[in-house]
């Protein structure tokens, strides 16, 4: 969806920034969905949404009408996305390997939340499978041209890379999803054939 409010004469700021802000939110499960392919942690998921909102919000008054408002909140995400992996990267990490224990404990027949269960329900599981063993940077050029619907030059300037790289990644992407899923129905059709057939 575009964004082509151009604030009129005499429009306060405040009124153009409570439509953009409307409209921003409007694209907070979409943006939910892709998290989640990124961080593959609910809790993480959200907190990276809530961080993309906050930086979409601060920085509003950068956002120029009439431009794709969803591919700049997705360029928001996965530039946030990456500056909070990179960070994790260089900070050292300890773990108390009782509290650790206690959390596992705790969490064994915990439900998943709704979101857990859409995501589950809504990808076979080895599609799913396949999906999370590709290759990360064919993965999200994948999910952002097949599952968002983002052109190659959006993908570009989200993930910072040429179109001829978006272009062979997704292609990549594609036939190695394709070549993993069919090398899982071999092994299934092999598993469940009868014996001494």
């Amino acid at each position: 969806m575009l964004l082509k409010r151009a604030q009129p004469a005499g429009r306060p700021a405040d009124a153009v920034r409570k439509d953009l802000e409307t409209e921003a939110l409007s694209h907070i499960d979409r943006l939910y969905a892709t998290a989640l392919r990124l961080t593959a942690n609910p809790a993480d998921a959200e907190d990276l949404v809530q961080e993309t909102f906050l930086k979409a919000f601060r920085s509003a008054g950068q956002f120029e009408p009439g431009t794709h408002l969803k591919a700049w909140m997705f360029t928001i995400l996965h530039n946030t996305f990456l500056n909070t992996r990179r960070q994790a990267r260089r900070s050292a990490t300890t773990a108390d390997s009782d509290a650790v224990e206690r959390a596992a404990e705790s969490l064994e027949g915990a439900r998943p939340s709704p979101e857990e269960l859409l995501l589950q329900d809504a990808l076979a599981p080895d599609l799913k499978a396949t999906l999370e063993a590709m290759p990360e940077a064919f993965r999200q050029a994948v999910w952002l041209r097949d599952v968002e619907e983002f052109s190659y030059a959006e993908i570009a300037r989200m993930l910072q890379i040429p179109v001829g790289t978006v272009m062979s990644r997704i292609s990549r992407g594609r036939r190695w999803l394709h070549d993993a899923l069919l090398a899982r129905a071999a092994e299934r059709g092999m598993a469940e054939a009868p014996p001494g057939r």
